[in-house]
């Protein structure tokens, strides 16, 4: 009898060992760690850029035929919306940078330039090419234009042409070449050569001291990271970007992610998150945190935070930056599918990427047609994207289309994704 109990007692210490164990393997995060940073009183990113908005538009005034001071608006106008999320200072600075290619009729490469990289954030990719070609023509600085054209050409899906001008600048020694080759090497399904290469970027970057390419290579790592699974060396990079700079948003996102999606602590991840859209707007944090309230079964915060991100796009000034969001709500929610479709085919004539097309293939999957689905998973998005996210979309219309062969190693690849999709995920692609 006293052996019958002693060994459910030793079955039960070994139970609690390994639990104890997996709990530790679990917990990386510290709320020691990064409490500091969510209780930041000043943005000194953001305050400098008012001092330098305030002082060039009265030098302006002083002297108006000074255009270049026009120029130096639009660039504080730009750090203004790194520092905020604000899609107005976008749009201020596309403003601005219209008005100086203005008055020197389109003949500075430099200004083209800062008009291109704004239209890409707009997400306005072919007129960023279109004010590219003009500045390769004026031929001033013709690398650092070659390396825009490489990002343009990327996302617009030319990626013969990507290829191309990435080979014009190819230097092992230089930041920038080694961020673009990571970004290709990922874009090609290869996780490991884009960690190798931003790790070599983040090398030179540290050497150079420079504290905004250090910021912007640690938590491009980070994410890297994340998504190979080494999270215990994502979450330290987002820690050491936060060193830098104390209100960067994307850092606190990515330690919130972390806290969700590996440690299934949806509280405190939404904490963090709460803390940021304080003093950051994006309309997507909404998207997130709607996200982790469906995780937590909160049906009162998911419509809330729905609300608050389609609120925010009634603002017309985000134009096509948020289409990629909206398809995906529309097909989540099973409404507006005719609406998701109608969008997704301007993605794909703005971008015809493999995402764009994925887009498409989803929301007819989701309007009821198949075969239109199928067509374009095989046609434009198998074998050319490894995104877990698309990889779902196909899983999903294969085993619609009874491909059941072809599900499986896709089943695979999502359940080692896991992480990367989020734990709401899991249970659906257990259904695969």
């Amino acid at each position: 009898m006293n052996s019958k109990y002693n060994v459910l007692i030793l079955v039960f210490v070994l139970v609690l060992f390994m639990n104890c164990k997996e709990e530790t393997k679990t917990q990386i995060t510290n709320e020691n760690d990064y409490k500091a940073y969510l209780n930041v009183s000043e943005n000194k990113t953001l305050e400098r850029a008012k001092q330098n908005e305030v002082f060039w538009s009265e030098k302006l005034e002083q002297t108006p035929s000074q255009f270049p001071y026009i120029g130096k608006l639009a660039s504080t106008y730009s750090n203004c919306f790194s520092a905020t999320g604000n899609v107005y200072y976008l749009k201020k600075a596309e403003d601005h940078l219209l008005k100086v290619n203005e008055i020197t009729k389109y003949n500075n490469a430099s200004y083209l330039k800062n008009l291109a990289f704004n239209y890409i954030s707009q997400h306005k990719f072919k007129e960023a090419l279109s004010h590219l070609t003009k500045a390769v023509l004026i031929g001033e600085d013709i690398q650092e234009t070659n390396k825009m054209l490489f990002d343009v050409h990327l996302e617009l899906g030319n990626y013969e042409l990507a290829r191309k001008y990435l080979l014009t600048f190819k230097n092992f020694s230089d930041f920038d070449y080694l961020i673009r080759l990571s970004k290709w090497s990922d874009h090609r399904g290869n996780l490991d050569a884009a960690i190798t290469y931003m790790e070599k970027a983040m090398v030179i970057a540290e050497a150079s001291n420079l504290a905004h390419l250090k910021l912007w290579s640690y938590t491009n790592i980070a994410d890297f990271y994340g998504h190979a699974g080494d999270i215990e060396k994502s979450y330290a990079y987002f820690l050491k970007a936060l060193t830098l700079d104390p209100n960067d948003a994307y850092a606190k996102k990515g330690i919130a992610w972390i806290v969700y999606s590996h440690e299934k602590n949806p509280k405190e991840a939404l904490r963090i998150l709460n803390v940021v859209t304080e003093t950051y707007f994006a309309p997507n944090y909404f998207l997130l945190k709607a996200e982790i309230a469906e995780y937590m079964n909160n049906e009162i915060m998911v419509k809330e935070q729905l609300a608050l991100y389609k609120n925010a796009m009634e603002n017309k000034a985000y134009g096509d930056m948020y289409n990629k969001y909206n398809v995906l709500l529309y097909n989540d929610s099973k409404t507006k599918i005719e609406d998701a479709i109608t969008i997704a085919k301007i993605e794909v004539e703005n971008r015809p990427t493999p995402q764009s097309y994925d887009l498409l293939a989803w929301s007819y999957f989701n309007n009821g047609n198949l075969n239109e689905a199928l067509q374009i998973v095989d046609k434009y998005i198998i074998d050319k994207t490894y995104e877990p996210e698309i990889l779902y979309h196909v899983a999903e219309i294969y085993k619609a289309a009874g491909k059941r062969k072809a599900v499986v190693p896709l089943k695979e690849e999502l359940l080692a994704s896991i992480y990367e999709l989020g734990p709401t995920m899991e249970a659906k692609i257990l259904k695969l």
